[in-house]
């Protein structure tokens, strides 16, 4: 092969490479896409290439899972340590074993108020990591039942919403980092945080105790960021923009210590990792307490962790497949068996329970991650990390992560991803909206809830809308003919009643039910119902291939044959 040829094919897969990288938040936006087709253009995967993207991933994710494991093993109630090594093998052991190429799995900040109140109920974390077992096992029965398949009754629309959702509580999160209020550890999504503040009255306080340090510090990280992402060098590509904005960030409180010591900022701002040396490295890892296994306060902990995590995971899963730029669909039966294996061992070693996490995932697709590697081996630089360079990334300002999750945020949050839903119309942008607000002011399955409340209100309302009896005779006939749909369900009763009740007298209508393959028994019933309606009306009714029975309650007289 020629060095002209290998120079092309090498062109081409760094456009290909680039557009992936800057486009997986754009990928969600379907009719309108910029190619203009109703398909988003795909870049080609090449799964083969240089280990490169994954690397420069996996470094982005260890400075942003750091924070975030602390913060929420201290929101849960837990050893600092419970978050890093849940983090660990939701990284290494879930990565393997997951049915996505780009979820990051770890410690959920949705989950830190079960630990919290578990951790009371059951008498001590030794027995909530017993229940962590218990629900990990559920969640390998759960895999093998196929009970993946509830994913995919989540519609587009709240899913999205919830990627939205997301995206704001990142930035409402992460501004009283990047401003130096560090009250509430990083990983605390709630609206009514652990300080009793709401996110909304945190901000308020932020203006009030503004640290001059950490603006300078994440303003300029956050403009070289920006610049980094849009550069056209290829220099400024070797290593990851968020890799270097944060390595800046300890440069900038480096200078600012020698210069301007007032400034610099103290180790209240930095990320606090605890200093591990060979006599207490054993000390990391609580033991589960066996003794628990016959509380039924620990079984209802793990049941309920396994119902909330695998719940999560899924949401999760959907949320990366629409992130992922290269579309792929990812197994989640093969996912609900991983998690289950990931919080075994997770509660074996001492860990927090362990599920799919959309902000981990979000800031991997966006460091440019093609496949599992990035996440396993983000998991080996963690525990590397934890052990031998603790005092390396204490140094690491959290004004500057804040940059980069500000970032990364606003890219979920995009303004095409609320232009194309908002054209696709109400039945799909008040969903979007609802489950939004409802995650930021609430909790994510609470929002959820609420937005598969209003989503499902708009396919009832739909379904009022439809004709359930299609008119297939022409114009002007004098036999009125209708077909049944496939499916005659209870949702099509109202819809067919309506129909029914507005014939008119002396009229002569035939109803085929031929194409239908199931009846249910409410439909049925107001079928054959109609026929005393109709002899009382004068109008001609006709059924043409719908069964003449239908089981009549216990208490109800037979109907009439």
């Amino acid at each position: 092969m020629s060095d002209t040829t290998l120079t092309e094919r090498e062109a081409t897969m760094a456009r290909d490479s680039e557009r992936a990288r800057r486009t997986p938040f754009t990928m969600l936006e379907g009719p309108g896409s910029p190619n203009g087709s109703s398909e988003p253009e795909r870049p080609r995967i090449d799964l083969a290439g240089p280990w490169k993207h994954d690397i420069s991933a996996a470094l982005v994710l260890v400075l942003i899972a750091v924070p975030l494991c602390l913060g929420i093993a201290l929101a849960s109630g837990a050893p600092l340590a419970a978050g890093l090594i849940a983090g660990v093998i939701g990284a290494i052991v879930v990565g393997a074993l997951s049915g996505s190429e780009l979820m990051v799995s770890g410690p959920a900040a949705g989950l830190s108020a079960i630990v919290l109140v578990g951790t009371a109920s059951v008498g001590s974390f030794e027995a909530l990591l017993v229940a962590v077992m218990i629900g990990g096992a559920l969640q390998l029965v759960l895999g093998a039942l196929r009970a993946g398949i509830v994913g995919y009754y989540f519609p587009t629309s709240v899913i999205r919403g919830m990627i939205a959702a997301i995206g704001v509580i990142l930035v409402l999160k992460q501004i009283p980092h990047a401003l130096g209020y560090d009250a509430v550890p990083e990983g605390d999504e709630a609206f009514v945080q652990s300080n009793t503040e709401t996110t909304l009255s945190s901000l308020w306080s932020t203006l009030e105790q503004i640290q001059p340090g950490a603006l300078l510090i994440s303003a300029i990280t956050l403009i070289l960021i920006l610049l980094a992402e849009r550069s056209r060098s290829t220099r400024l590509r070797v290593f990851p923009a968020a890799m270097l904005v944060v390595v800046a960030g300890v440069a900038i409180n480096a200078m600012l210590a020698s210069f301007a010591p007032e400034l610099a900022l103290g180790p209240s701002h930095l990320v606090q990792l605890p200093l591990v040396t060979g006599e207490t490295w054993r000390d990391l890892f609580s033991r589960p307490d066996w003794s628990a296994i016959a509380s039924p306060a620990v079984w209802k902990l793990g049941v309920t962790l396994a119902l909330v995590t695998s719940l999560e995971t899924l949401l999760s899963l959907e949320a990366t497949d629409k992130l992922d730029p290269y579309k792929r669909q990812s197994d989640a039966n093969r996912e609900l068996f991983a998690q289950g294996a990931g919080n075994l061992l997770s509660g074996f070693a001492g860990g927090l329970p362990i599920s799919g996490v959309v902000v981990r995932s979000a800031a991997n697709i966006d460091s440019g991650a093609r496949t599992r590697r990035s996440t396993m081996l983000h998991g080996v630089l963690l525990a590397v990390a934890v052990v031998s360079a603790p005092v390396v990334l204490n140094r690491i300002p959290l004004a500057a992560i804040a940059a980069v999750l500000i970032y990364t945020g606003i890219r979920l949050v995009s303004p095409a991803l609320v232009r194309n839903t908002w054209r696709q119309g109400r039945a799909q942008f008040i969903p979007f909206l609802v489950t939004a607000l409802a995650i930021v002011f609430t909790d994510l399955l609470v929002g959820i809830a609420i937005g598969l409340g209003v989503g499902l209100f708009f396919i009832l309302a739909e379904q009022l809308r439809q004709p359930a009896l299609r008119l297939v005779s022409p114009p002007g006939a004098v036999l009125t003919r209708y077909a049944l749909p496939e499916q005659a369900t209870f949702l099509n009763r109202a819809n067919i009643e309506r129909t029914l009740a507005a014939l008119q007298p002396g009229s002569r209508v035939e109803i085929d039910g031929r194409s239908t393959v199931r009846f249910d028994p409410d439909v049925l019933e107001l079928l054959l119902q109609f026929r005393e309606t109709a002899r009382l009306r004068s109008i001609d009714y006709r059924l043409v291939g719908i069964p003449d029975t239908y089981v009549t309650p216990a208490h109800r007289p037979a109907a009439a044959s």
